[in-house]
């Protein structure tokens, strides 16, 4: 019996007739690269988006600190321009108050 193989990988006989089918490994192993390749490109998408989450997430962390440093320093600064505020009130009122800085009229004077 005499046995060929034609295109599709059926094994015929001299008869023409199909009697078994082969499988073909680099099928197979096609099949597995596109899986294992697949699985990689998953894998290595999936990490890029957790690298990803992980910087958005720092950069949230940092604006947020920045965000209350910023509140921090408007607080202190209010603060500071109100104690200036007093400070300069006091120092006008002992101004005033003493006869050193008493701004003097020399047209009064000379009459």
């Amino acid at each position: 019996m005499n046995k060929r193989r034609d295109r599709s990988d059926e094994v015929t006989d001299a008869d023409g007739e199909a009697t078994a089918q082969r499988f073909r490994p680099e099928e197979q192993y096609s099949t597995m690269n596109c899986e294992i390749d697949g699985d990689m490109e998953n894998q290595v998408e999936q990490e890029e988006k957790t690298r990803l989450i992980n910087q958005v997430l720092e950069l949230q962390h940092t604006l947020e600190d920045l965000s209350a440093r910023v509140d921090a320093v408007k607080e202190e600064n209010l603060k500071l321009k109100s104690e200036n505020q007093v400070l300069g009130q006091y120092i006008e009122n002992l101004m005033s108050a003493s006869s050193v800085f008493q701004t003097t009229d020399t047209k009064s004077k000379r009459k």
